[in-house]
């Protein structure tokens, strides 16, 4: 790896860091974040492929290297792509081929696959529904997690469902001022 390609990495992981810090553990939209991040179990992949073929291939790397890697070591992975997908409806629609991935390596129910773009958009809401920020990070991103990890955090929490009303509230009430003066 040249020099000038680990600096960019090195800035997209840092500010990447920084979203989940100040947002996803910050604002707790997702309880289960900190513990994995304080345990250094996060596994953070800056991908740099050119195109869909090729990341597709490392998310096969990435799902083989999670599953065949004890928890306490790496509980969830993080790919991260800086500038294949501009546009969220893009990265939707690949969306469906990473899935088609976790099918054939017979991981459904074993690992699922989280998203999150800087444009991310719930189906049925306008574009700057606040809401939509618990989805969004800096880059587009997927987001490995182990099945099994998920549940014994939920198992944990007296109301599951209630963490996306939670979120919306929290947001809502953050607004676009307050997400901005995260400086995300």
């Amino acid at each position: 790896m040249n020099a000038e390609r680990a600096s960019s990495d090195e800035a997209v992981l840092a500010r990447t860091r920084a979203w989940l810090e100040k947002a996803v553990i910050g604002l707790n939209l997702c309880p289960f974040a900190k513990a994995v991040y304080v345990k250094q179990q996060v596994r953070w992949v800056v991908s740099q492929a050119r195109h869909v073929d090729d990341l597709l291939e490392e998310l096969d790397r990435e799902l083989d290297l999670l599953v065949q890697t004890p928890a306490e070591q790496i509980d969830t992975t993080l790919i991260v792509h800086p500038t294949l997908f501009a546009d969220f409806l893009d990265f939707n629609d690949f969306l469906d081929l990473a899935d088609r991935v976790l099918e054939e390596h017979g991981l459904e129910g074993v690992i699922q696959i989280a998203s999150f773009h800087p444009q991310f958009q719930f189906e049925g809401t306008e574009p700057e529904d606040m809401g939509n920020y618990s989805n969004r990070a800096p880059y587009a991103t997927l987001h490995l997690l182990r099945e099994d990890s998920v549940e014994r955090a939920v198992d944990g929490l007296a109301d599951p469902d209630a963490i996306y009303q939670d979120n919306i509230r929290t947001l809502e009430k953050l607004g676009p001022e307050g997400w901005k003066k995260l400086g995300l």
